[in-house]
């Protein structure tokens, strides 16, 4: 009965063993897991959900770029509608003025038509932005609404420098340069 009662208390301390260490392994496990849990709270958590963040709002900044891209194209597309509307009168005018060309020799009735879809025409433009650069001979050269087409001898001396001729009109849209007067100027 020896044997068995030492195999007994083997037993028992292998038991009272084992308990142990599966007690010591599960609060490591425990202290791991609240490790792991306060990790998870801090750095890796918030590094985590910033990264979240990022690439939400890299998504959301594409699909706006992705849109006002497309609505600028819309725009481009649609811009000139406004200009064209107004101009509609003015062609069917030309138009007019064509067949009755064709048909009338009254060169004086040919004139006016044309004087009159002509103020027509200067008069839409204007409504949209447009005005003719005012140059005259003997002005100043401004490089900032001229461009100098070539330069001749100055037929007196107070023209040196000066306008002479003006070649081409030029243009602002709502006060921005759209074609440069071309002039020749004195030297």
């Amino acid at each position: 009965m020896s044997d068995k009662h030492k195999n007994k208390e083997q037993e028992n301390e292998e038991l009272q063993e084992n308990t142990a260490n599966l007690e010591e392994n599960g609060q490591e496990e425990e202290t791991a897991s609240a490790e792991t849990a306060q990790e998870e709270n801090t750095p890796g958590a918030e590094l985590a959900e910033m990264k979240d963040k990022y690439i939400r709002l890299m998504a959301e900044f594409e699909n706006f770029r992705r849109r006002t891209a497309k609505e600028r194209q819309e725009l481009f597309k649609t811009a000139s509608q406004d200009l064209m509307s107004e101009l509609l009168p003015v062609l069917d005018d030309m138009e007019r003025a064509r067949q009755s060309i064709e048909t009338s020799h009254n060169e004086d009735a040919m004139l006016q038509g044309l004087e009159l879809v002509f103020h027509k025409l200067k008069h839409v433009v204007q409504q949209k932005g447009l005005k003719e650069i005012k140059i005259n001979v003997g002005d100043d050269f401004d490089s900032d609404f001229q461009e100098a087409v070539t330069q001749i001898p100055a037929p007196s001396d107070e023209l040196k420098g000066k306008v002479i001729d003006v070649i081409e009109k030029g243009y602002t849209l709502n006060e921005k340069v759209i074609r440069f007067a071309k002039v020749i100027i004195g030297a």
